[in-house]
Parts: C-alpha cells; sequence; structure tokens
C-alpha cells in the first residue's frame, strides 16, 4: 500500500500536466513523507530519552519525592535538593555575619550589626542572582569526591559569636529559600542571658540541618597560647560541642581572623578539616583548607552591593600560605 501522500509511479495520467509539473509534484510530496518520518522518528527518541532519565532518577533517588537528589546537608545528614549541579569541584563565597539587628547607640562595634530586614534584603538578592547556599562539610565532600551541590553558584552563609538573633532571624529567613546556614559557636562569653544561644536553640538550627562549627571555648585569641590552653580552645571545645549536640565540628573559624603554624598545627591534632579567615576572596579545591577567605558582611552593603561584592571578589588570590594573615 502506498504511504499516504507518495505518488504512485505507474498510475494513469489524467490531470494533463506537464512531465516538469508532475515531476516537481513528485518531488513535493516525496520531500513531506520524508519530514513526516522525521518527526515521527524524532517523537520516538524523545520518549526513550525521558523514559530513560526517569529510570535513573527512581534508581538514584529509591523511594523520595519524585524529580528529588539527595544531597549531603549539614552533619552528614542527607538533604534534598530540587536539582544537582556538576559532578566537579566548584568554588564558593563565604559569607560572616554576626548579630542581626540594628546597632544600639554608642555600640562599640557596629560595623558588626546588620539589622533583619536588611539580612533578609541581602539574602533575597544573593538567591536572585542564582546563589544557592551549602555548607563547609558539602564544600568538602565536593571538593574530595565530586559530591555534586545543589544547583547554582554555591555561597556558604556563616554566623560568628553564637548571638540569639541569628536563631530568631537568619534560621527563618534561610529557611524560606530552602538553605541552611553555618553556625561558629562559641561556648561561653555570651549567655542568653546578654544575647546569646540557648542549648534548645543550637539544637534547633541542628535539626533544621544547620552546620555546627567553632570559633575556640571563649573566642579568646589563639596566637601566643601556651601549648595546654590552646588545646582547651580547639580539642577540648571540638570535643565538648561533639558531645552537647552530636555533630562532627569539622572545621574552626578563627577569632579575630588571626592564626600562625602553631595555631594550625593544633587545629590538625585536633582533627579539624580546615578553618575560616576574614580576608576576602572564594574558597576553592585547590586553596589551603586551613586558611579559606571569608567576607564580612556589614550594614554599609546594600543587597545589591553585596552580590556585587561577591562577584568581584571571585578573582582576589587567597590568603597566603598557612601562618601568613
Amino acid at each position: 500500500m502506498a504511504e499516504e501522500g507518495a505518488v504512485d509511479a505507474g498510475a494513469p495520467i489524467r490531470d494533463g500536466l506537464s512531465d516538469v509539473e508532475r515531476l516537481r509534484m513528485r518531488r513535493a510530496a516525496r520531500a513531506r513523507a520524508i519530514r513526516r518520518r522525521r518527526r515521527v522518528a524524532a517523537g520516538a527518541v524523545g520518549l526513550v530519552v525521558v523514559a530513560a532519565a526517569v529510570v535513573l532518577v527512581l534508581a538514584a533517588g529509591g523511594g523520595s519525592t519524585p524529580g528529588a537528589h539527595k544531597t549531603l546537608g549539614a552533619a552528614g545528614t542527607p538533604r534534598t535538593a530540587a536539582c544537582l549541579g556538576p559532578r566537579r569541584p566548584e568554588a564558593a563565597a563565604i559569607l560572616e555575619y554576626h548579630v542581626l539587628l540594628p546597632a544600639p547607640a554608642g555600640a562599640p562595634f557596629p560595623l558588626l550589626y546588620v539589622p533583619p530586614a536588611q539580612f533578609a534584603a541581602q539574602m533575597r538578592a544573593v538567591a536572585a542572582a542564582g546563589y544557592h547556599a551549602v555548607t563547609l562539610d558539602q564544600l568538602w565532600e565536593n571538593w574530595h569526591h565530586d559530591t555534586p551541590l545543589p544547583c547554582g553558584k554555591p555561597i556558604v552563609i556563616s554566623f560568628d559569636n553564637g548571638y540569639a538573633a541569628q536563631y530568631e532571624v537568619a534560621l527563618p529567613v534561610l529557611a524560606k529559600l530552602g538553605w541552611v546556614g553555618v553556625e561558629n559557636l562559641q561556648l561561653t562569653g555570651l549567655p542568653p542571658s546578654q544575647g546569646g544561644l540557648s542549648r534548645r536553640q543550637v539544637r534547633a538550627l541542628v535539626k533544621a540541618g544547620w552546620e555546627l562549627d567553632t570559633q575556640g571555648y571563649s573566642h579568646v585569641g589563639l596566637v601566643g597560647l601556651s601549648p595546654s590552653e590552646l588545646t582547651f580552645q580547639t580539642a577540648t571545645t571540638r570535643r565538648e560541642i561533639q558531645r552537647l549536640y552530636h555533630v562532627p565540628v569539622n572545621w574552626f573559624c578563627y577569632p579575630s581572623g588571626e592564626y600562625d603554624p602553631t595555631v594550625i598545627a593544633a587545629l590538625k591534632a585536633a582533627g579539624f578539616r580546615g578553618s575560616t579567615t576574614e580576608v576576602h576572596g572564594w574558597a576553592g579545591p585547590n586553596d589551603d583548607p586551613y586558611a579559606l577567605p571569608r567576607l564580612e558582611v556589614q550594614p554599609t552593603m546594600s543587597p545589591r552591593g553585596l552580590v556585587e561584592i561577591v562577584a568581584d571578589m571571585r578573582d582576589d588570590p587567597p590568603p597566603g600560605d598557612s601562618g601568613e594573615h
């Protein structure tokens, strides 16, 4: 049976058309038939590709939500991401926040205060620019095992000292974006009566998927401490936070950004994977893990201005070799 649209070469000629006209008609009919066959074939290939993708997603996700993928979250717990980035190491910016409140009159360090509304606007601007918050442990897995990060440009949102406003303000703001933060906790020096996090609030952060790291027992400068004092501020502090909150505590944050080779040796002996500085730049897989750059966010930075600063500092040189600051 002739295919629809094809010309039967053996049919008698009854239309009175010239040979040239009939030849043109046959060629046009053949072209239409070829286009139809190609469309049918392309549709079949598309169905095969879609079916294969569904099989891969189901195999990777098991019984999880359709279209979702498991990624490594804080403390090594699986988290669900809408999609995954490339299976290769990625560089990331690390932001540093302190008090998420308006600076009171006469505050000795007013640049450490970012009002809640400004923080929320900054996070929305960062998200709109294509970033997605990750933890330092997620970066480590990406750098060392090619574990994919969530889609988007990775960025770490870290918080120092353990202020209660980080729970009251940052937790809900980040949760609306599907993000988690990194809390650099100090165990003493900032009780709840003075605006510090309570243990209940810290546990709530951990339950929400936040990563828990530390700045030491009391946020004291580490350079020049005796060996026993240095061990107490690093190894002892790590073990105590692990005991209290049942998390790994793999990263250290240098108080005031100060460190030297002796401090780094103590961190390595205590089992920390690395530490963060206060030098601007992006953290990458080839950087010294004990001198990762970080940007201190200040109230003078508008949401758009923060996004521009983050983008511009990508080309900044990393901090010097371990021991330079």
